[in-house]
């Protein structure tokens, strides 16, 4: 098996070929989807850095840069790289498609330059390399107009021989008319007949008998043979000098393309460049809008051999679940230089497999450079190789049992581990008889262990386990059980081995209760009490693991009661202290004025000599004094009464926020994944609905079938499917990208036979006329006819007709008309032009 086999092998069992295809259908160009097939793993510090950085950027700039341009990325190099050579020169098609890429250039270059250094610094470095085309650009529009047509004035050749097209075919409209009117006069042609055009050639249609009075040449005849369609001998020479101007118009367009090829091939060097540039922005974009869909971020490169994956989900079963409404229990692994073996135990069903994927595929992803979907704190270290056993790989054309590939692969892990490999081995040992196997896996579990190889292993074997609760580089991991309701957790637990639970399975499966104890006898007693020892441990570490989230929970809760209460009493303390200040204060003024108030009761009753009279009213004074001091230490009570009944009321209130402020959060938590949905699908919207650009790939939304734009105007784009070029409405198609356009060609091709043509069809071809004329027939016998004709037409690939039915009132018109634009087969339905019967004939064109 040689390298290229073993790496495809090796990302089948990750389900990294699965990522690699998603990535890979949201690219634009042929290069995008060459550079996913083409990135490989690798185990360069630096080269790893500089792929994550750039997806990064760019998912930010998909993430909050409107002005970005997400559309115009399209293939060039397939025709720019010829072009270097000497005589090679651009078709019409190529030079729109350079024209579409040098405006995409422009913008994405304009973007990078409006946004300030340090913003995106690798990308913008990317940016500056790639050379501008003002010139180029200038020359294109002064040969292309905005639809991709050719101007008139692109040369003044052109413009002479345009001019004289249009003058001849004044010309020749108005002769045949007067020939027409002429003949009519003459009673050679009927009266209501009118200028046909057949291939290009503009005919009057004669009846048979008549056909030798008409001087010219007869061209055609009805399917009677009743009308023979003549081209006037006064015309024809007229026509042939049409056919030389349009002959002299498709040179010219020629001449100026090829001299356009010689002014740009000095500039093919730096086109290439830049449509390698740009080609490489349409992967990166690929690799972020995934990395958005996804959920993913950039992970620290360990620089101490530690990898530590944080709230790690498997992106393939969250995108599963996610479609069933389910939620994805994220995984925690952490190996480190002394435990660097993570041997996984559990139940069957309990998520051991895909946590030793989810690290196998998170690690491939990290190394080939592709954000993960874990926490932007976990650590990743850098392994030079990665190498998995998961999944049966016997083989009949090698006789290989599921035992013997599982030594073939151990044998080749043994012969190039060491401490830079990540292994991954799933069911380790089983296969064969549980002893051997057991002892060969432990055998091999502890070379691993003295080379200092890191890895993820999930056994059943209880040696394995017993082995990994030892002094050594391997550590137990239990997929958690709920023993009560006998299913599995999906959670793992570092440090504890995992028990199988086969017994308690069983007897939720229903398995007779006689054969359990049976089996229970037998698997001996030692057995038996292994395992009920690791349910024990698993119970009581349940239950301890829930005492301890009750107790944390308390400890919070304590905390936050605590730093509250500490606040209050701190705001308590300075209450206190200000109010006793404020007491001394009021105090020491009450005692002042006290005393000033009995010095002055005093000195009144010595003034007053003591009479009975004044003694009185000086003790009234006295008392009202001391009256009006209780009365405000009273109201100084009822105030602090106030306060505690606020403050109360206060934590009331703040425990109804907090309350609150925990049912908001979960319900901005749903807003937020519904956001986030709504975002993936607006992103999808987006890129389908962005106006279509020449060289983009689309489907036909009635048909499926796809093909490529070559031309884009205001009201219609032409698409080629095929060998074929259609004229679509907009709204008909869809944009996709290059790679769901080359897998809808492949089941094309596929599917393409062989078809017999049988006799009658090829004689139906050959006399089948691209006209109908109806005139004068009622409406029903009219869309019969009309119906018979346009499914003999469609089944003969025919690309145009003509159905001429006059213009009387009209209504023959409106409803042969309304009834062709119902057909599925009709591209388009229009009046002819007016010197050929305008209204009173309808052109028909074809898908």
């Amino acid at each position: 098996m040689d390298l290229a086999q073993k790496t495809l092998r090796l990302e089948q069992k990750l389900g990294f070929d699965r990522i690699r295809a998603a990535i890979s259908d949201k690219c634009s160009t042929s290069y995008a989807v060459d550079r996913v097939a083409g990135e490989a793993f690798t185990s360069h510090e630096k080269e790893i850095r500089r792929r994550l950085l750039l997806t990064d950027e760019m998912r930010l700039i998909m993430m909050f840069e409107e002005s970005f341009p997400t559309a115009g990325y399209i293939d060039c190099l397939d025709f720019l790289k010829p072009l270097e050579r000497q005589g090679v020169n651009l078709d019409l098609i190529s030079l729109r498609k350079l024209k579409t890429m040098l405006e995409t250039l422009r913008k994405v270059s304009s973007f990078f330059a409006g946004i300030k250094d340090g913003v995106y610094p690798n990308l913008k470095r990317m940016s500056s390399q790639v050379a501008s085309f003002p010139e180029v650009q200038r020359k294109i529009d002064s040969i292309l107009d905005r639809y991709g047509n050719v101007k008139d004035t692109a040369s003044d050749a052109l413009f002479d021989i345009r001019r004289s097209l249009k003058e001849k075919e004044g010309v020749i409209s108005r002769r045949m008319s007067a020939i027409l009117k002429k003949a009519q006069m003459e009673g050679l042609v009927d009266e209501d007949a009118a200028v046909s055009v057949r291939d290009g050639k503009m005919l009057i249609p004669v009846p048979a008998v008549n056909k030798r009075k008409l001087q010219g040449f007869v061209y055609d005849e009805s399917a009677t043979g009743k009308t023979a369609f003549i081209e006037p001998a006064e015309v024809v020479e007229l026509d042939n000098e049409i056919k030389e101007l349009q002959f002299a118009e498709q040179r010219e367009i020629l001449r100026i393309l090829v001299e356009f090829s010689e002014f740009v091939r000095p500039f093919v060097p730096d086109l290439v460049a830049a449509a390698s540039f740009l080609g490489e922005m349409d992967f990166l974009m690929a690799k972020a809008q995934y990395a958005l869909e996804i959920i993913a971020g950039m992970p620290v490169i360990s620089d101490n051999s530690e990898m530590n994956l944080r709230k790690a989900r498997h992106p393939l079963l969250e995108k599963a679940l996610r479609r069933e409404g389910k939620q994805i229990v994220p995984t925690t692994v952490t190996l480190t230089g002394d435990k660097h073996i993570l041997l996984i135990s559990g139940p069957n069903a309990g998520g051991k497999s895909v946590c030793l994927k989810t690290v196998g595929l998170l690690q491939y992803m990290f190394q080939w450079g592709m954000l993960i979907p874990t926490s932007e704190t976990s650590e990743m270290m850098i392994f030079d190789r990665v190498m998995v056993d998961i999944g049966d790989d016997q083989s009949l054309d090698n006789d290989l049992s599921t035992y013997s590939s599982f030594l073939v692969n151990m044998k080749e892990m043994m012969g190039e581990a060491d401490s830079k490999t990540l292994v991954l081995i799933d069911e380790f040992g089983s296969g064969t008889e549980p002893a051997a196997g057991g002892a060969i896996a432990e055998a091999l579990l502890a070379e691993m262990d003295r080379r200092g190889v890191y890895g993820v292993i999930t056994t059943h074997y209880t040696n394995l386990k017993l082995y990994a609760s030892g002094e050594n580089g391997v550590i137990n991991g239990a997929m958690l059980f709920d023993a009560k309701n006998i299913s599995p957790m999906f959670k793992l637990e570092i440090g504890l081995p995992g028990n199988s639970f086969a017994f308690e399975l069983a007897r939720k499966m229903g398995l007779p209760e006689e054969i359990i104890k049976d089996a229970e006898s037998r698997a001996g007693e030692e057995f038996v009490g292994i395992e009920r020892n690791l349910r024990k441990i698993a119970r009581n570490r349940k239950a301890l693991d829930e005492k301890l989230e009750r107790i944390k929970a308390t400890d919070r809760t304590l905390e936050n009661i605590t730093d509250k209460y500490q606040k209050e009493l701190q705001g308590i303390k300075q209450l206190k202290k200000e109010i006793l200040d404020q007491a001394h204060a009021e105090a020491a003024e009450i005692i002042a004025g006290a005393n000033r108030q009995v010095e002055k009761t005093i000195k009144d009753i010595k003034e007053s000599q003591a009479e009975k009279e004044a003694t009185k009213e000086a003790r009234k004074e006295l008392q009202d004094f001391m009256g009006l001091f209780a009365a405000r230490k009273e109201q100084e009570q009822k105030e602090k009464d106030e306060y505690i009944e606020r403050k109360i009321k206060q934590l009331d209130a703040r425990k109804e926020r907090q309350k609150e402020r925990k049912e908001r959060r979960a319900d901005e938590n749903q807003k937020a994944e519904l956001a986030r949905q709504q975002e993936e699908q607006a992103r999808e919207d987006a890129f389908r609905n962005a106006p279509l650009k020449v060289g983009e790939k689309v489907r036909v939304k009635s048909n499926g079938m796809v093909g490529e734009v070559i031309r884009v105007s205001d009201k219609a784009i032409q698409v080629t499917i095929g060998n074929i070029v259609s004229k679509l409405s907009r709204d008909k198609v869809e944009r996709i990208t290059s790679n769901e356009y080359r897998s809808a060609t492949k089941v094309a091709d596929r599917h393409v036979t062989r078809i017999k043509v049988d006799a009658s069809i090829t004689e139906r071809k050959l006399n089948f006329k691209t006209e109908l004329d109806v005139r004068g027939e009622r409406v029903n016998d009219a869309l019969e006819k009309v119906t018979r004709f346009v499914d003999d037409a469609i089944m003969l690939n025919v690309n145009s007709v003509r159905i001429i039915h006059g213009k009387g009132t009209g209504a023959l018109r409106e409803e042969i008309q309304k009834f062709l634009r119902t057909n599925p087969g009709v591209a388009s339905v229009a009046d002819e032009h007016i010197q050929f019967g305008g209204t009173g004939v309808t052109i028909v064109t074809f898908d």
